[in-house]
């Protein structure tokens, strides 16, 4: 980032963006806003990011969105920024002789395309400049109304709430230049290991636009529970939801997708096989594999209960159809991708599955390429591309289409590889990007074994990642500089064992922005360092407050002290 002007010792205020922009300047000239300024569209009002039968929503409702959060966040969901000056000081300016901002400008240079609502990775320009002149004259320009989004969330972040009413800038006059270092940045949110209300997932998927991530991941089934309905099979969600009234109807994926689309964040739908697919048996039990093995369910599984959908079954394959057909067409208007899962497929589950009994690789190998290409060759037939999880190509050996995205998760080393082969990748390092590590273990461990094995009970990623172990994190590690064109981006990811609505937003707020600043802004700075926590720990603490002024519980990044006292406390 390139700073023009001088930082105050106690001005922290005129860095505090999140995340970091391209290039930034700012002065020290006051400006308040009003409820009434005067905002002006132009450029695209008659280009669509979707249909008129499709539901994706619009250009101009894209942008007339962002206004609308805009003026929420500036006029409603403000803050007094009092923890970030010394003690007892005189921080806010004067409320006689105001000078107000007169216009905002969003200038659309370029028409949307009509995928902008679902792009594959890269097909969206979201690039913006934004400027504010001393005389009050705010433009935001973009090529596309994604764009402008992103310029206005940047905008809100300039400006405070006044203790005596009203908002303000300091900053005036400013002048950014922003484009984001990844185009995948996401956030995987498991719904199926514990149930979320549509309430819950919208405040993350809020939370995650104004952090400009633009991809939201929903791991909506699992070995525990089925809570998506599927109309063509209405056993999953009667038989394998934990309760009858804790599903996702149609309408409510409609609604979480809409959302998301409507932010600029593509909404990509999980479902994960072969395995994790145990709570198919409820309903369907004739499709399933070593269910619920006890009390050795660790031998067929990772998790309780056990349990696979079997390898070489024509049921199986009726059953995906049926499956895909209903599903897919409903995913298609809000997005590019379908994640068909793939991870930590146990083969000794194949050993019960009267279609196959073996754990041999060389017999299941090939079944496990048949049913990916089953998969893989109904989802592209309805318009979408496969995302798997890394272990189907870097330990099943399977071979896998050009347009595939792979999602590594165990290792550096597992980017590294997958590139290596030629495919694309997403990072997300479980090392420092899983946000349920460090809880603990949720399992119950008799009193003998516990104690001679598993004292003092922490679980397989601890310990908690902290914010900077997660700002640390480079997606590109370990990549050749002639393939780091293939990541993507990645994904920071909560699972749900020890998450539920109650501790949601404090598992994944503020750590997650960290994830976001490096997906956007990049883990180097301009001089390929790491970039500094120093300078970083006072603009995510202010993040923070942005975020609990929206309604997210997010938890504090420091003591007000040391928001206050400047680099006091630094080492």
């Amino acid at each position: 980032m390139k700073f023009l002007g001088a930082v105050a010792l106690f001005a922290p205020l005129v860095v505090a963006l999140w995340p970091i922009p391209s290039t930034y300047s700012s002065g020290s000239t006051v400006l308040w806003i009003d409820s009434n300024v005067k905002v002006t569209y132009t450029g695209a009002n008659d280009v669509y990011g979707g249909n008129t039968t499709s539901g994706a929503p619009l250009t101009s409702q894209i942008v007339q969105f962002a206004i609308q959060k805009t003026y929420s966040t500036i006029f409603e969901k403000n803050f007094v920024p009092w923890k970030f000056h010394p003690r007892n000081s005189d921080f806010e300016p004067s409320t006689s002789n105001k000078n107000f901002i007169t216009s905002v400008t969003l200038e659309q240079l370029v028409a949307d395309s009509p995928n902008v609502v679902k792009p594959l990775a890269g097909e969206v320009d979201e690039s913006y400049t934004l400027s504010v002149t001393e005389e009050g004259a705010a433009t935001v320009t973009a090529n596309s109304s994604i764009g402008i989004a992103r310029g206005l969330t940047t905008f809100t972040q300039l400006f405070f709430q006044h203790s005596n009413g009203g908002a303000y800038t300091a900053l005036a006059p400013v002048d950014i230049s922003d484009s984001p270092k990844f185009s995948h940045r996401g956030l995987n949110m498991d719904v199926a290991r514990n149930y979320f209300p549509v309430a819950d997932i919208k405040r993350t998927i809020d939370a995650a636009a104004y952090n400009k991530l633009n991809r939201f991941h929903l791991h909506v089934t699992d070995s525990q529970s089925w809570p998506l309905e599927i109309p063509a099979l209405p056993l999953l969600a009667s038989k394998g939801a934990y309760e009858s009234s804790l599903t996702y109807s149609p309408a409510d994926l409609k609604e979480l997708q809409y959302y998301a689309a409507i932010q600029g964040v593509e909404l990509i739908v999980e479902i994960d096989m072969p395995g994790h697919t145990a709570s198919i048996w409820f309903g369907y039990p004739e499709l399933i594999s070593a269910f619920n093995i006890q009390p050795e369910w660790s031998t067929y599984a990772a998790e309780p209960p056990s349990g696979t959908l079997k390898l070489n079954s024509s049921k199986v394959d009726d059953f995906l159809d049926t499956l895909l057909n209903d599903l897919l067409p409903r995913v298609k208007p809000y997005s590019a991708y379908f994640h068909t899962g793939g991870d930590e497929v146990n083969a000794n589950a194949y050993l019960l599955d009267e279609t196959v009994k073996s754990d041999d690789t060389a017999v299941l190998q090939p079944l496990m390429q048949k049913f990916v290409d089953r998969n893989h060759n109904q989802v592209r037939a309805l318009g979408l591309t496969p995302i798997v999880w890394e272990e189907m190509l870097l330990d099943w050996n399977v071979t896998l289409g050009d347009d595939v995205v792979v999602q590594t998760w165990l290792s550096d080393q597992s980017v590294a590889n997958t590139v290596a082969k030629g495919h694309k990748a997403l990072a997300g390092n479980y090392n420092y990007w899983y946000l349920d590590c460090g809880k603990g273990q949720w399992l119950d461990f008799t009193p003998g074994a516990s104690a001679e094995k598993y004292w003092p009970f922490n679980d397989y990623c601890y310990p908690f990642h902290n914010w900077r172990l997660m700002y640390s994190y480079d997606p590109l590690q370990g990549v050749p500089n002639n393939s780091t064109h293939l990541v993507l981006g990645g994904e920071a990811h909560i699972w749900a064992e020890q998450t539920d609505p109650v501790n949601l937003d404090r598992m994944v707020w503020p750590r997650a922005c960290a994830a976001a600043e490096v997906l956007w802004s990049g883990a180097k700075d301009a001089q390929g360092q790491n970039r500094s926590q120093v300078t970083a720990s006072p603009r995510l603490s202010e993040m923070r407050e942005r975020l609990v002024a929206r309604g997210v519980q997010a938890e504090p990044i420091q003591m007000p002290f040391c928001l206050m006292n400047g680099t006091q406390c630094a080492l």
